[in-house]
């Protein structure tokens, strides 16, 4: 009725508010979802924002530090003005600047050192010496930020009004929510925004999660999209396209390109906030300039700037100050197994017992919610998974050396009667470890198990609680070796607080499980003729594609965004805050908890939402080292903020996936993302999750999976069973790649040494190792393991080639993995590889040395007790080098290690180790590639007695060689 209202008042708006309403205020207020009638205490425009005026500046040895003044009357867009601000600059290392604008009375929310502890102060003063340097405008006040190198290059960072577009600008298409009516600094307690100028046309990359339409390079304007609106709200959602999802990281790679020099630089910015935010990355019509523009609801301005200049760098630099990814137990790059559907133990017990005839490796078994005892966390079914047998069923895994991880749901179920006997909840109360109402009320929520309460991190006991309810539940049966966590945004199924005057006995959920009969999962695989074959998924029927679909137009879910919807109340409004950011869900309370829900120390769910998640998985990371003392915690998680990777991996913008072609493909992307949050551990579920898989896309995508780090394939409950085994081209495409996987777990694991170290990522987009090559810049249908291997998938249907680039343009050797025949590929542009059903292309980079094991076995215990080889890819002059970590792959903190190096140049291969680790195990053989038939071959300086050469190849094979690796080892050819 009020909307209605409103667009009766529109034609008389302009004369209420002495102007013509600009395009934001018109959507802000005919939007259908306005509540309320308080706009008129709102302008809902900042163009008539004054801004701030610098003043009190003084220089410290670190940086400055200064006031900033509202410049004018306050003009109250969304909110009510800050009128004295602080800025703090901080030099605080030579690649890393600081530069944090907050309310001088520190009334606004910021996160609190126990959640993330920034890096500590700097010993040493950067402020001659830094790559990056601050310069400032004192009214308006505008900063802008340059490297010391280049002081009349474009700066990296430019909120000055001059380098801006002028304003108003129009919608950049007919979405109101692009309008910009002003670029001044806005400080409000609800609303924040500051803008920079951008190069027209850069590479931004970054700023997630997403499942982004533009690939992993983000869309800002110029290729004819109309850029990009990246939401920050932790969020319960299937994978929708361009929408926000279930973590919130607002960290970008800028990388620039120079045209003159044909060389390229990178650097970042990240906006260490917890805030819901949209962040905007435009290019208006007409204008010479991108933009970024940060739109927040609350929090402060408090800026990171890492000047790289290459990508990996600036990864490295912003690992620095949200921390370093978790040490992952060597058996996490196991193959893992999991069904949200396996109705009882037997059924499990079955799927293991398949995979192992089928000889078929299966590292981890999963369980999802059906082990649960009325979908309760920490609880498993006295019929379908009786305790006594779990343990035995585990047990039986871990004596065959494979691993167990269980489901546990962010939600815990409320108790509803003295009858009902609930340890977690009782416990719980009694320790006061729930979140509140504003009222001091319990807060009730609505999830599978019904209704339902939610742990709040910010109490004292929660800790406690929480490690003792994993101690009992791995007590009771379920020893688990890692744990899964799922729903953590929080999420929740009713709006607000659902336990009020609320039947609390009836555990029905508006959300109907998938598969049962309420929400039956019905479809057919993507483009699938069921005249033909019926519900088999079978790829032909008697030689008879099933297919029906254009590989280029296949069928996909259509999730729209919503438009700007309306808070106009005045005041701090907790639950519908004035500017309203592009949540998917509309309101922020839809699917989540309300935004007025009440913390420990007072923090407003409005205010922490988007670290629920990253809070959790810090305290059950916790809660593992106990139950588990000693060995790493293994943790894969949903809902991500900066410095998750302290403690888990994640697999949900890869993993709520749909059983479609180009979700395999956007599972690149996702992976890709996350190296850059730091939290390498990552993957999407194989085959698809949502809906049902077919033979081809399942037989591709277990061969991709391999070769990303977390491989698990999952899928919906009562959809089409899709493990490994089902088809046969499957279960030979999945042996063949687990095969090579765990041939190459000593590269994958020193990739992950190293980013636990120092924060490099693992996997890599083309251009972090050739910057300077602009056709790979949007390139991520393929993608880099380390700088030596390159994967080339094949992502659509009914093809048998593939094209893929071979960076270098020329000047670097590629040689196939499986041949080692070197590819005669097309220097800078696309080159055509055979990739017949169940071969996946794997080239090697030249000038590399990758220790492998000799002989991969059916689990990773059984892999690495036995021998390594060695594969040398020379360069064209010669040279090689390579290095692998060796440990015990369980200890936690790591213990004793070896670093081994590889070094080859002029006929000669080294091997030094250093390290107190012992390796027991020999290295078996070694293979060169790239040397001309020698007359003689000589090994710790005596003469090899079983070498071949293969001069197709120019192929150098020593065997049986028995090398300790503890020592020197040293070949030599001539």
């Amino acid at each position: 009725m009020l909307a209605t209202i409103l667009r009766g008042l529109l034609l008389l708006t302009p004369a209420i508010y002495g102007r013509q309403l600009s395009r934001l205020e018109t959507v802000l207020i005919v939007d259908d979802s306005v509540v309320g009638g308080e706009n008129t205490t709102k302008s809902l425009n900042v163009s008539s924002c004054p801004g701030y005026t610098l003043a009190s500046l003084s220089e410290t040895t670190h940086g400055l530090t200064a006031k900033l003044n509202l410049a004018g009357p306050a003009c109250n867009a969304f909110g009510q003005d800050v009128s004295n601000l602080t800025i703090q600059v901080t030099y605080e290392t030579r690649t890393r600047l600081h530069v944090n604008i907050f309310d001088t009375d520190n009334k606004q929310f910021t996160i609190p050192e126990s959640v993330i502890a920034r890096p500590p102060a700097p010993s040493t003063s950067h402020t001659k010496t830094s790559d990056l340097v601050f310069h400032y405008d004192s009214s308006p006040f505008a900063f802008w930020i340059s490297r010391r190198s280049e002081p009349h290059a474009a700066p990296l960072f430019d909120t000055r009004i001059a380098s801006l577009p002028q304003t108003p600008i129009p919608p950049s298409s007919d979405d109101n929510r692009t309008a910009l009516d002003g670029f001044p600094l806005v400080f409000e307690d609800q609303y924040l925004q500051l803008t920079s100028a951008l190069p027209k046309g850069t590479n931004i990359y970054g700023l997630g999660e997403v499942v982004s339409s533009s690939g992993f390079r983000r869309a800002i304007g110029t290729n004819g999209d109309n850029g990009t609106i990246q939401t920050m709200w932790a969020r319960d959602i299937a994978d929708p396209i361009d929408q926000n999802l279930y973590g919130s990281h607002r960290i970008y790679l800028e990388h620039r390109f120079n045209q003159t020099t044909n060389k390229s630089q990178s650097h970042g910015v990240f906006l260490f906030s917890s805030a819901g935010a949209d962040i905007m990355l435009l290019t208006p019509a007409s204008s010479s300039t991108s933009l970024i523009e940060y739109r927040l609801i609350g929090g402060t301005l408090d800026f990171y700037f890492f000047s790289g200049p290459t990508p990996q760098s600036v990864i490295e630099q912003y690992g620095g100050v949200v921390g370093l990814p978790t040490w992952q137990p060597a058996w996490a790059f196991g193959f893992q197994l999991c069904r949200w559907g396996y109705h009882d133990i037997n059924e499990t017990k079955e799927q293991v017992q398949k995979m192992r005839e089928a000889d078929i490796p299966l590292e981890v078994m999963w369980n999802d919610i059906d082990l649960y005892h009325a979908l309760r966390d920490f609880t498993s079914d006295p019929v379908t998974f009786p305790a006594s047998e779990m343990r035995a069923f585990i047990g039986e895994l871990h004596a065959n050396h494979q691993h167990y991880v269980p489901i546990v749901d962010a939600a815990l179920a409320k108790q509803v009667n003295a009858t009902d006997i609930y340890d977690p909840y009782t416990k719980g109360v009694e320790q006061k470890v729930f979140m509140t109402n504003p009222n001091g009320t319990e807060y009730v929520g609505q999830v599978w198990p019904g209704y339902t309460v939610f742990p709040d991190w910010f109490a004292n006991n929660t800790q406690n609680w929480w490690t003792e309810a994993f101690r009992n539940w791995s007590s009771s049966g379920i020893a688990f070796d890692g744990i899964w966590q799922d729903m953590n945004e929080a999420s929740s199924f009713c709006d607000g607080s659902c336990g009020t005057g609320a039947n609390l006995s009836n555990t029905t959920v508006p959300n109907f499980l998938p598969g049962s009969p309420e929400n039956p999962v019905t479809a057919y695989p993507e483009c699938y003729n069921s005249t033909i074959s019926g519900p088999s998924g079978n790829m032909t029927v008697n030689s008879t594609s099933t297919y029906t679909c254009d590989s280029t137009n296949s069928s996909s879910i259509t999730l729209s965004r919503r438009g700007i919807g309306a808070g106009n109340q005045s005041g701090v409004d907790l639950n519908a805050p004035p500017y309203p950011i592009h949540n998917g869900n509309g309101r922020l309370a839809i699917h989540a908890l309300a935004t007025n829900a009440t913390h420990a120390g007072g923090y407003a769910e409005l205010d922490v939402h988007n670290l629920w998640g990253m809070m959790e998985e810090k305290a059950t990371h916790k809660a593992i080292q106990e139950v588990l003392p000693g060995k790493r915690p293994f943790l894969i998680s949903r809902s991500t903020f900066p410095g998750s990777g302290n403690w888990t991996g994640h697999w949900a913008s890869l993993g709520d996936n749909f059983s479609q072609w180009r979700y395999m493909y956007f599972s690149i992307q996702g992976i890709l993302q996350f190296q850059l949050f730091q939290i390498p551990f990552v993957g999407g579920d194989t085959c698809g999750f949502n809906g049902n898989t077919d033979e081809e896309l399942c037989n591709r995508w277990m061969q991709l999976s391999a070769f990303a780090p977390f491989y698990r394939n999952h899928n919906e409950r009562a959809a089409l069973s899709q493990e490994p085994y089902r088809w046969d081209s499957v279960a030979n495409a999945s042996r063949t790649a687990i095969a090579t996987r765990y041939s190459l777990l000593p590269y994958w694991y020193t990739l992950f040494a190293n980013a636990s170290t120092f924060g490099t990522p693992p996997m890599r987009a083309l251009f972090f190792e050739f910057p300077d090559e602009p056709e790979l810049f949007s390139v991520d249908r393929q993608f880099l393991i380390g700088r030596d291997i390159l994967i080339t998938p094949v992502l659509t249907p009914n093809a048998s080639t593939v094209d893929g680039i071979f960076p270098g343009r020329g000047t670097v050797v590629w040689r196939d993995w499986y041949t080692h025949d070197v590819v005669n590929a097309t220097s800078g542009a696309n080159t055509t590889l055979p990739a017949p059903l169940g071969h996946i292309n794997v080239h090697v980079r030249d000038s590399s040395a990758i220790l492998l094991h000799a002989q991969p076995r059916y689990t990773i215990e059984q892999t690495r007790q036995g021998p390594f080889s060695l594969l040398v890819s020379l360069s064209a002059d010669g040279q090689a080098f390579g290095t692998a970590f060796v440990d015990d792959g369980v200890s936690n903190p790591p213990g004793p290690s070896t670093t081994l190096s590889f070094t080859g140049s002029k006929g000669q291969l080294r091997i030094q180790a250093k390290g107190t680790f012992n390796i027991k195990q020999p290295l078996q053989d070694i293979t060169i590639l790239g040397v001309k038939r020698p007359t003689k071959v000589m090994f710790q300086d005596e003469t090899a007695k079983h070498w071949i050469h293969i001069e197709a190849q120019d192929k150098l094979v020593v065997s049986n060689i028995n090398g300790d690796l503890n020592g020197r080892v040293f070949l030599e050819w001539k």
